[in-house]
């Protein structure tokens, strides 16, 4: 039997930062994401070798163990080596397993589309498939967060996992304690469809890694500093501003508040932007859009932006210019998926 599953990538629309500890946990956070159809990928294949097999093709990374109970965090392939440890001793499992598990990711890692959290996901997902683990989507979800931030130390906020693992359009409240509530929004089909065709996602060409970033942030948030801080709580005010201009179709205010958010985003930490991406942002405002940001924690990876649709063409050829790409992409509304087959 073979064991597969899928999650979907995230665009950050909006509050991306205050779901980051200790912000969240002092203040309370709220982001406002969107699952696309990007996905990791994840197979399980069970075999009788008496070895555990990770391939990570899409990052040409192979790696061959003798079955274990638990396996080293060295470094290599972790995020695949922390979801077993953690299956392991959380279920009790007392016999060493045997399969071959292969990863890919429809983005690369650094993207700011939420990767790293979203192939966490979808190796537990398809875990769950093979053992019938009892999962449901807040356990799998926060087990990933876990897994992630807690048992391999990776720095990061709490939105990607949940996203990943609900799909579609959520607003998602961060509280002390983990305690997260994610509300799915009940979008019309006209609303997401007038989105799409509105947005331009666009890869700098420049993957980066995202815990630099996140430390600085949670270091302003530690320290008191407060222009940071309070660019934080003007972040989160404004994911439910977006929100509500999103839920009546007022795209064009939607958009300003995007605008709103990047000059904010901004101000939390001093890598977040660059000059190549302040040259994008620029060329890009200037042929048309109404907004745009860095999805993630920025720095790089990808970036978004808002645009009248008879314009789109345009802005599409500006952005052209620079060493990135376009990404042709629609909105997901389904969540992690897992399927069994012989």
């Amino acid at each position: 039997m073979i064991y597969r599953s899928k999650a979907p990538l995230r665009l950050g629309l909006g509050g991306g930062g205050s779901d980051v500890s200790p912000y969240s946990d002092l203040y309370g956070g709220a982001v406002l994401n969107a699952t696309i159809d990007k996905y990791a990928y994840c197979t399980i294949e069970e075999t009788n070798t008496g070895s555990i097999v990770f391939h990570a093709s899409d990052l040409n990374l192979k790696k061959r163990y003798p079955s274990a109970l638990n396996l080293p965090v060295d470094g290599t392939l972790d995020l695949h080596k922390g979801v077993y440890n953690r299956i392991v001793r959380n279920f009790r499992i007392t016999k060493p397993l045997s399969f071959k598990l292969t990863t890919f990711c429809d983005a690369p890692p650094g993207s700011g589309l939420g990767s790293s959290s979203t192939m966490v996901v979808a190796i537990l997902k398809a875990f769950t498939e093979w053992l019938n683990l009892p999962l449901g989507d807040y356990d799998m979800a926060y087990l990933a967060y876990q897994i992630e931030r807690i048992d391999l130390g990776f720095n990061g906020g709490k939105q990607d996992q949940y996203a990943a693992t609900f799909g579609g359009f959520n607003f998602i409240e961060f509280y002390k304690d983990d305690r997260i509530i994610v509300n799915p929004l009940r979008m019309k089909r006209w609303i997401v469809d007038e989105l799409e065709v509105s947005m331009v996602l666009y890869y700098t060409g420049a993957s980066r890694t995202s815990d630099r970033i996140i430390r600085e942030q949670q270091k302003n948030t530690r320290m008191g500093r407060k222009v940071q801080i309070e660019a934080t709580h003007r972040i989160k005010e404004n994911s439910y501003v977006m929100k509500n201009y999103l839920l009546k179709g007022d795209i064009l205010n939607f958009a300003k508040a995007l605008d709103r958010e990047w000059e904010n985003k901004k101000k939390m930490a001093t890598s977040i932007t660059n000059t190549n991406i302040e040259k994008i942002y620029k060329a890009a405002m200037k042929a048309g859009a109404y907004g745009g940001k860095v999805s993630g924690a920025g720095g790089g990876g990808f970036m978004f932006f808002t645009v009248d649709p008879v314009k789109k063409t345009d802005l599409i050829k500006v952005l052209n210019r620079f060493s990135g790409s376009i990404l042709n992409f629609h909105f997901s509304e389904s969540g992690c998926q897992g399927w069994k087959i012989n």
